[in-house]
């Protein structure tokens, strides 16, 4: 893997791409190389079919403020990404290299390597501030693309009520926060701003939930242009066109059931891995380029128009020759799809496309002319001889450094996986994967199992349950390896109360998919749910999977499982265990707490107290609002005779969640002991008047005779 090149301690390398840059005509900029740089906004709109953008295709959707960018600038007509996936799909776009050098290849499953040079980090070097406003949870920042921006602005959580809602936010919020940024900046300043809205799924805001009811995906498009328009007109209010670069793109498109596909991240057919790319430079004018170009172009297109020396690794081509009217040299552009390869282990996809052929390699390759079947419904590969296709895409291949995939591999944290879900993406974690495939392992084979799964589980929603049911069957008849097949049987099982079948839906998916810990959580979930905390022991220790040692959640099953069995060191070792995985975990320091204090109590061990109070105060570290761990602290100092520290925990307790009625009682009884009748008694009394009916008889007599011992001592 190649180092960041640094310009300040690479001078003559600087002079020499210095030299080159100034040697190529800037008749687009027409600026002195002594004026102030140029700005750069970057938009990238995840998920955005190019035929959904008027300036493309005005038969769909009329976007009027996108295409005055197109007016202004250059539309390339066929740019590709080279991947379906949004986070590969920035990395090639801020790195400037292919996935196969910079090693992203799904949105969950790794992390960019700090040793690569993003754009915010080059443009650093040359004095620009860096912003970038994030619209959802695939970029955030622990995914590694933050790296270079003064400001990363991906705190989107705070715009919903629930903790893990949705881990997106609408293009309103990202332009309001955009234009704050810009406010406060001074040139030169890159901004990157990412819309999500075309994600599914599609919920357009009013009106265009109306307009486009029947076309809401056409609609999410619609309402990102309108909201894109108050950033143009900011910036046009504030002249800075005259000074600003402009880039505008989409990670990728989406199926909307093209090939069979519902959205993306499946296939690399056109419908998902064409793009739309509009470069608006000052003093440009409108151009129409139909040659072949991609992601990884962005990045030295940028420094070309910028003035800025171009980092010796990036792969793309510089597109200013295009702009500038001149035809671009031809090439071969690498593309893949391998989230269902690394998240799901079926078969890889990997292609290029070069003049107007595309060539698709897996079990059962793809060859098409894109010149005359743009949305590939004639497959030319049966009877032809692949030989020349396939060597070159193995020269790409081997031409290409590859990074270690063992250091991009991220630990999986349960928020990222949480988030992720509630957007769409359903991945498992380091799945096995396997040397050689056959066309059962082809994602055109697989597939279609998926979609005949998503329709049983449709028809279940929709009331129909035993037609879900008897679907799920057929498939899991036809094929035992379809994974959701197992869980969403398995799922309706449960939802009907029917845990038994359900258990034993999952046991023969373990049996006929051991490695398959997709399946494995839901089962020990489920397992828990039934009480079967012997059965959890036994199923957790006996798998050895490598997603085990980088989910703190079954470490945490395993320790409550543990504790339900009376087994304490048990517990202990296991939550330990969860917490060198994910140590901002809060739930897991707050239940270590409360095991250290059960041992405490079980043994007087001062060093088991020790442990329980350093628990619960890192919990409440790590979240302020975390109830638990103030209740439990309080319980803490309580059996450890210090009363003001109890009563302080427990009133904080108290105070975030009134709820915890008991917490009265407690309360009452610790300023009671204390010597602070009055204040027991206004515990105890508030307990008696708010809570009374759901206290047992025996604590209910115990809150009266407390009451009245207070009473009768405060005469």
């Amino acid at each position: 893997m190649k180092r960041k090149i640094r310009l300040t301690s690479c001078l003559s390398l600087a002079c020499f791409f210095l030299f080159g840059i100034l040697a190529v005509p800037l008749t687009i900029s027409g600026e002195a190389e002594t004026e102030a740089r140029q700005n750069l906004l970057l938009i990238t709109i995840d998920t955005l079919r190019p035929d959904r953008l008027s300036c493309y295709d005005s038969t769909h959707v009329q976007t009027p403020n996108i295409d005055h960018l197109a007016r202004k600038g250059t539309l390339f007509f066929r740019a590709f990404a080279n991947t379906p996936t949004t986070l590969p799909s920035h990395a090639s776009i801020l790195l400037g290299i292919t996935p196969l050098q910079h090693g992203i290849h799904d949105n969950y499953n790794f992390v960019v390597h700090k040793e690569l040079l993003t754009l915010a980090e080059h443009l650093k070097t040359f004095g620009y501030s860096t912003g970038a406003i994030i619209g959802a949870h695939p970029l955030d920042s622990r995914f590694g693309l933050d790296q270079g921006f003064d400001t990363y602005d991906d705190d989107y959580d705070k715009l919903s009520s629930q903790k893990f809602a949705q881990g997106e936010r609408r293009a309103h919020d990202v332009v309001k926060k955009a234009i704050e940024w810009l406010k406060s900046q001074k040139s030169p300043w890159f901004l990157w701003t990412h819309f999500y809205d075309p994600h599914e799924p599609y919920n357009p805001p009013e009106p265009f939930k109306e307009e486009y009811r029947d076309r809401p995906y056409d609609g999410e498009v619609a309402s990102v242009d309108s909201e894109l328009g108050k950033l143009l007109d900011y910036m046009k209010t504030y002249n800075l066109f005259k000074n600003s670069l402009i880039v505008l793109t989409s990670d990728h498109g989406e199926s909307l059931e093209e090939h069979g596909e519902r959205t993306h991240g499946y296939f690399a057919y056109n419908s998902t891995i064409w793009v739309p790319l509009i470069i608006t430079a000052p003093n440009g004018g409108q151009k129409v380029v139909e040659q072949h170009v991609s992601h990884v172009d962005i990045f030295p297109t940028a420094c070309d128009i910028l003035k800025i020396p171009k980092p010796p690794f990036l792969q793309g081509i510089s597109l200013l020759p295009a702009l500038n009217g001149k035809n671009l040299p031809e090439r071969l552009l690498y593309f893949e799809s391998l989230y269902p390869h690394y998240s799901r282990g079926w078969a890889p996809l990997q292609g290029y496309i070069s003049h107007n052929e595309k060539f698709m390699e897996s079990p059962i390759p793809e060859l098409y002319n894109i010149a005359q079947d743009f949305q590939e419904t004639k497959n030319m590969a049966n009877g032809s001889n692949l030989e020349g296709y396939r060597k070159n895409l193995s020269k790409i291949l081997q031409d290409q450094p590859r990074p270690d995939e063992k250091s991009l591999r991220k630990r999986v944290d349960r928020e990222s996986l949480e988030k992720l879900k509630s957007l769409g993406y359903i991945s498992e974690p380091y799945v096995s994967t396997r040397r050689a495939y056959g066309p059962q392992d082809d994602i055109k084979t697989l597939l279609p199992y998926h979609r005949k799964a998503e329709k049983a589980l449709s028809l279940y929603n929709h009331g129909d349950i035993d037609a879900g049911i008897q679907l799920l069957k057929e498939i899991l008849t036809e094929r035992n390896d379809v994974d959701v097949a197992y869980i969403y049987l398995a799922g309706i099982y449960d939802a009907t109360r029917k845990p038994t079948e359900a258990l034993g839906i999952f046991e023969l998916g373990l049996k006929n998919l051991p490695s398959s810990y997709r399946m494995l959580t839901p089962y020990v979930d489920l397992l828990m749910k039934e009480g079967h905390y012997s059965e959890v022991i036994k199923v957790i220790s006996s798998k050895h999977l490598l997603p085990m040692e980088h989910d703190s959640e079954i470490w945490s099953a395993l320790a409550q499982a543990y504790e339900k069995e009376g087994d304490l060191d048990g517990a202990i070792a296991a939550y330990e265990k969860a917490k060198t995985i994910d140590n901002e975990y809060v739930r897991i320091y707050s239940a270590l707490g409360e095991a250290y204090l059960s041992r405490y109590l079980k043994t007087k061990d001062s060093m088991a107290y020790e442990q329980s109070v350093s628990n619960f105060k890192k919990a409440i570290e790590l979240d302020p609002t975390h109830v638990p761990a103030y209740s439990g602290l309080g319980d803490a100092y309580g059996q450890a005779g210090d009363l003001k520290g109890a009563i302080s925990a427990w009133e904080k307790a108290l105070e975030l969640n009134p709820e915890q009625y008991l917490l009265n009682f407690n309360l009452g009884l610790a300023y009671y002991n204390s010597g602070n009748k009055t204040r027991g008694l206004e515990y105890f009394t508030s307990l008696k008047e708010k809570h009374y009916s759901y206290l047992s008889p025996r604590q209910k007599q115990a809150l009266d005779d407390l009451i009245q011992r207070c009473k009768q001592e405060n005469r």
